[in-house]
């Protein structure tokens, strides 16, 4: 099974049930089936084949999935673009990638100029466009459109790819500034959607949130697990998540049955008291992954939804959306009670190691690791980071098995149930991304005014969550005032990376060995009230 196989098999037994909703739009299986045939043949034409690359710089749309369908289909993979990203992150992405075809809305043309300005559109990239007309940008020009599909035939293509095969690239934050492409293959995903569509009994008639942006991998398990149901997937427009009540009606109208997304839109409803106690009556199931969501918030929601089950799922892209689960059993008791990530979902395996690689006794702090059918073949043409994360399986190295560090601290209960305690390093999870604090940093320093700057994540707890916090001394004789700051960085980090807490120093404090003093800064922005800092 590859992962477009699900929409095939659901397009012959349910040919004109619902696949996709967005707005006013609804596409069939049907269409859905025969318009990504069309499309996956035009790819073919302009030299798209097994194992090559296809960029897609689209905001969420149904256009975009029947993208991703068709790049699938002709033994490609994809790779989703951001498309608020600065220009310079997106085209050292492309740059990895080296995608033969850019398949590009309208809405990104500005983003193609500017990747045109950058260099990262050369003559070997054929550039296409998630529309019935041409790309025409200032720089850039597109070679085709959808309306090109038209003459193609639409029946089934022969197969071309395999269960190794990648099926998507999917860029994280890097702590050296340079994005890291984590490649997915076809059996990681399947395993988890087959896994996931099992345990949680979807099911054709059920009604299925898209929330997460396309580059983000939460958007995979949507997709296809909806496909594998052969259910709708409502796709939800990134500006609905904008205003409480907009999103609250969205999912109360749309009459949902699942909703998945990461804690922090939980937690921003839940502070704007747009749930009602019973609503949501259609909502079946309500899940979560990402980051941890705090336990106040939690009962917030179990208050108000006791007719929905909850599940925790957590996992890091590199093993595939999600690798444990727990299945909350009831309404926890102490607003401090952390909830626990479970236990491994089928075909996983966690592990709590000391710095040997030992397991550790239950209860016991360690490094959690995971192996398993989700564990991704690697990073995308750089084996120095593979190897450093992927590691041979210390309990049989001879048998090629690996285990992946993800740099979180963990410990088993002795009921067997795993406990998310932290991170080992500086990466955090903010708004459900997974940021490395080293490629804000970089683009800090990067700017030239300053002369050090220190990236610390703030754990405030309650609703906040972790808050990214930015300390800086700018060089003699200049002045960088933290809004200008901000606004520099606007044009190379996406918003989700920029700090929103601010600190402005003559000199960073150092310890003893001279390095910054990194838990001094922390301690100064966890005593130092928000309202009294330079904010922008």
């Amino acid at each position: 099974m590859l992962l477009q196989d699900y929409a095939t098999r659901s397009a012959r037994a349910r040919p004109d049930a619902t696949a996709l909703v967005m707005g006013g739009a609804r596409v069939s299986y049907d269409e859905l089936e025969r318009t990504s045939n069309r499309l996956a043949r035009l790819l073919v034409g302009v030299g798209c084949g097994p194992g090559e690359r296809v960029a897609l710089c689209t905001e969420k749309s149904p256009e975009a999935v029947i993208a991703m369908l068709a790049v699938l289909k002709t033994g490609g993979a994809y790779v989703p673009i951001d498309t608020d990203s600065p220009a310079p992150r997106a085209a050292r992405i492309l740059s990895a990638a080296e995608p033969r075809v850019v398949l590009a809305s309208a809405a990104a043309t500005g983003m193609l100029d500017a990747l045109t300005g950058e260099g990262a559109l050369g003559d070997g990239v054929t550039v296409g466009a998630l529309g019935r007309s041409e790309i025409a940008g200032d720089s850039v020009r597109g070679s085709f459109s959808l309306a090109a599909c038209d003459d193609q035939p639409d029946g089934p293509l022969d197969p071309v790819a395999d269960g190794d095969s990648i099926a998507h690239l999917l860029f994280t934050s890097g702590s050296t500034g340079v994005p890291k492409g984590v490649a997915i293959a076809h059996r990681n995903a399947t395993a988890f959607v087959d896994w996931a569509v099992s345990h949680y009994g979807t099911r054709a008639e059920d009604r299925i949130s898209g929330h997460p942006p396309l580059h983000f991998d939460l958007s995979t398990f949507d997709i296809y697990a909806t496909f594998a149901a052969g259910a709708e997937l409502h796709l939800v427009p990134a500006q609905t998540s904008l205003i409480p009540r907009v999103l609250a009606a969205f999912i109360r109208e749309s009459e949902l049955t699942q909703w998945f997304s990461v804690p922090s839109v939980l937690t921003f409803l839940a502070k704007f008291e747009v749930v009602e106690h019973r609503d949501f009556p259609a909502l079946e199931r309500l899940l979560w992954c990402g980051e941890v969501l705090p336990t106040p918030v939690l009962r917030h929601w179990m208050d108000r939804l006791p007719h929905v089950r909850f599940s925790n799922l957590y996992g890091p892209t590199e093993a595939t959306i999600a690798s444990s689960y727990f299945d909350v059993p009831e309404r926890p008791a102490d607003e401090t009670e952390p909830i626990p990530i479970g236990t491994p979902c089928a075909g996983e395996e966690l592990l709590v190691l000391d710095d040997d690689l030992n397991e550790t006794p239950a209860g016991e702090i360690g490094q959690l690791f995971i192996t398993g059918v989700g564990l991704s073949p690697g990073y995308w043409h750089d084996e120095q980071q593979t190897r450093a994360a992927f590691l041979p399986d210390p309990r049989r190295p001879e048998s090629g098995d690996h285990i992946y560090r993800t740099g979180d601290l963990a410990r088993r209960s002795d009921d067997g149930l795993f406990h998310f305690l932290g991170r080992v390093d500086s990466q955090i999870k903010s708004r459900g991304y997974r940021i490395e604090l080293g490629e804000i940093e970089t683009a800090v320093n990067a700017v030239d005014e300053i002369r050090e700057s220190a990236i610390i994540g703030v754990e405030t707890g309650g609703f906040e969550g972790t808050t990214i916090c930015c300390a800086y001394s700018v060089r003699p004789g200049r002045e960088l005032e933290a809004p200008q700051l901000r606004e520099r960085l606007t044009a190379v980090l996406p918003k989700y990376m920029l700090p929103s807490r601010w600190a402005v120093l003559d000199g960073l404090p150092t310890n003893v060995n001279g390095k910054i003093d990194r838990p001094a800064l922390r301690a100064l922005f966890e005593r130092k009230a928000p309202e009294a800092e330079t904010a922008a």
